[in-house]
């Protein structure tokens, strides 16, 4: 699984031009799944988001955790962080999970991180045309890579 994790003082998304989730301060996060991904990446990734020491504390050191700031999460589908653009122009989205694999694989991520943080997250809707609107903090910006835990 891939993911680009942002910080946010607050955070939006529009699907199919209506529908609108928002969250305060807290991450947003665009979640992509692979082929190869399993469960295993979902539990690991979770349990890293979780505790990511991302927000300031009093001395202004990124040292406390979306957890410690009972801050929201926002979390999107987005199969194009999978995009390859070795050949040509145009990316290809092989490396990506199909619908069938990836919509299971993403509802668990979602009720793992429920599990883990005590509140539901925001979400998009898989395999729709979203708009997001986010300020991001910082601004903080960070991937993650479930293939890369050491």
């Amino acid at each position: 699984m891939r993911f680009v994790i942002q910080r946010v003082t607050r955070a939006s998304v529009t699907v199919n031009g209506d529908s609108r989730r928002s969250i305060g301060r807290g991450l947003m996060v665009l979640a992509g799944i692979g082929r190869d991904d399993t469960e295993a990446d979902i539990e690991w990734f979770s349990k890293k988001l979780i505790n990511l020491r991302i927000f300031e504390d009093d001395e202004g050191k990124m040292n406390l955790s979306v957890q410690d700031i009972g801050g929201e999460l926002m979390i999107v589908s987005q199969f194009t962080l999978f995009a390859t653009t070795k050949k040509g122009n145009r990316p290809g989205f092989n490396a990506s999970a199909p619908p069938e694999r990836a919509i299971p694989l993403y509802n668990s991520l979602i009720d793992k991180l429920e599990q883990l943080s005590g509140k539901r997250p925001a979400t998009g809707e898989f395999g729709a045309d979203m708009d997001i609107d986010m300020i991001n903090h910082g601004p903080v910006t960070i991937m993650i890579d479930s293939k890369n835990q050491e």
